[in-house]
């Protein structure tokens, strides 16, 4: 059986999209001979955990754990709130921010180069070098982000005669959130170097969509493999729908994301039609900013929201396939075309329809389209997503709400498990 060393931050017990990809993965290799040893920290500051996730860790797999110290164990004593904001995406609107939370974003932006995760390469170098050769592995993938982690790859691969395969779960240089971390010149600078020297360094890059293919073809000629992610059958039983015509998001609602052209939307069908103000319910599952809870409110929204927080991922799946329409948002900008939220998958197989808003020739807007899974809209295109709503809503209303998607197949978690599978023999 082929061994092959996978090393990943987001593990089981951590929540949240980051870590499902290589927790799947690895669920599925044995299936084609490959043995994973999957090598994570020991002590992670993961901002979201779901104990529940622990059970889905392949019994077949060998995981190795390191200590690592994050920076942002010592920055939570200061704000404990802002930094496990920080860590998991959710950064206040610039307009809105702390002089606390100014400053930690400049460190993060500044002194934590590639991520609050470097100070994790060196002494995993050092561990997994030993291991490596006494163990005969020649293949290692490195998983970002965070993208340090392709910096102890960048390593092995200098010191070992070893196979190196990165994958890019989200792109390096031109995600959303860099804008937003205040970054120097000289640190702007930094990153574009370890950006290309690690896309020219690893043998294979694997990235989840086709832009950010076309995007790291500009940096290197070496070759890139687009796996996306996907769903994976999950043992849910079935689910009845809910009552209220449910309009639910679930995932991570980031102050960024925030669809005016929905709220609008929204405000108006209750104004105008007294069956919809009655029948109407906004689901929020998962971590909320507050400039998103602020906007509903100001819409007058807030009496109409159910606002389950963070849950379990099985019991999203629940809410997924019991919610009458599903909501997929994602940031207005041109950096964010190539972003594929992986709860797409999810949603796509949850047998509701999906209203999607994003950026125009968005790759995920192409996914649901061509798998007649919902409807995608431009942040432009307020009366036709107000039109869509309320034909979802009569349909709902004479129980005939459903979807019928095609092409799903292609997206099984052991269908991509095969591709990734003939590319590591």
């Amino acid at each position: 059986m082929k061994k092959v060393l996978i090393i990943t931050y987001y593990w089981p017990p951590a929540g949240g999209p980051g870590v499902q990809r290589w927790l799947k993965f690895v669920k599925y290799l044995p299936d084609y001979n490959i043995q994973p040893i999957v090598y994570v920290p020991e002590n992670p500051t993961y901002p979201i955990v779901d104990e529940g996730l622990v059970n889905e860790v392949s019994d077949k797999a060998i995981v190795l754990k390191n200590h690592i110290f994050e920076p942002y164990q010592l920055a939570s004593v200061f704000s404990k709130k802002s930094t496990k904001g920080i860590s998991s995406g959710i950064i206040p609107n610039q307009k809105k921010q702390t002089f606390l939370q100014k400053i930690l974003l400049w460190i993060r932006g500044n002194l934590f180069i590639p991520d609050a995760r470097f100070l994790w390469v060196k002494p995993s170098v050092k561990y997994l070098k030993k291991y490596i050769q006494e163990n005969n592995i020649d293949t290692i993938i490195t998983s970002g982000p965070p993208h340090s982690l392709h910096l102890i790859g960048l390593k092995l691969k200098q010191n070992l005669n070893i196979k190196w395969f990165a994958d890019f779960r989200d792109p390096w240089t031109t995600i959303g959130y860099h804008s937003a971390l205040k970054l120097s010149t000289y640190t702007q600078k930094k990153h574009k170097e370890l950006e290309r020297k690690v896309l020219n360094s690893a043998d294979t890059i694997i990235v989840t969509s086709k832009t950010t293919k076309a995007e790291f073809q500009q940096i290197t000629q070496k070759p890139i493999e687009v796996i996306t992610n996907g769903y994976d059958v999950e043992n849910v039983s079935k689910q009845v729908l809910d009552e209220k015509f449910t309009l639910a998001h679930i995932g991570s609602f980031l102050s960024d994301r925030n669809p005016i052209i929905l709220w609008e939307s929204l405000q108006e069908l209750i104004t105008e039609n007294e069956l919809f103000a009655q029948s109407f319910q906004l689901k929020l599952i998962g971590k909320v900013s507050q400039e998103i809870l602020d906007t509903i409110e100001a819409f007058n929204l807030n009496s109409y929201v159910n606002n389950l927080g963070y849950v379990f991922h099985i019991e999203a799946i629940e809410h997924q396939r019991k919610s009458q329409v599903l909501v997929l948002i994602e940031i207005d900008s041109a950096e964010t075309k190539s972003i594929i939220p992986g709860k797409l998958f999810e949603y796509m197989v949850s047998e509701r329809p999906i209203l999607a808003i994003g950026p125009k020739d968005s790759d995920f807007a192409e996914i649901i389209t061509s798998t007649n899974t919902g409807v995608f809209f431009t942040y432009k295109e307020k009366e036709r997503l107000k039109s869509q709503i309320s034909t979802y809503f009569q349909l709902f209303l004479e129980q005939n709400l459903k979807v019928y998607p095609v092409g799903l197949q292609q997206y099984s978690r052991k269908i991509l498990t095969d591709k990734l599978a003939k590319m590591l023999k």
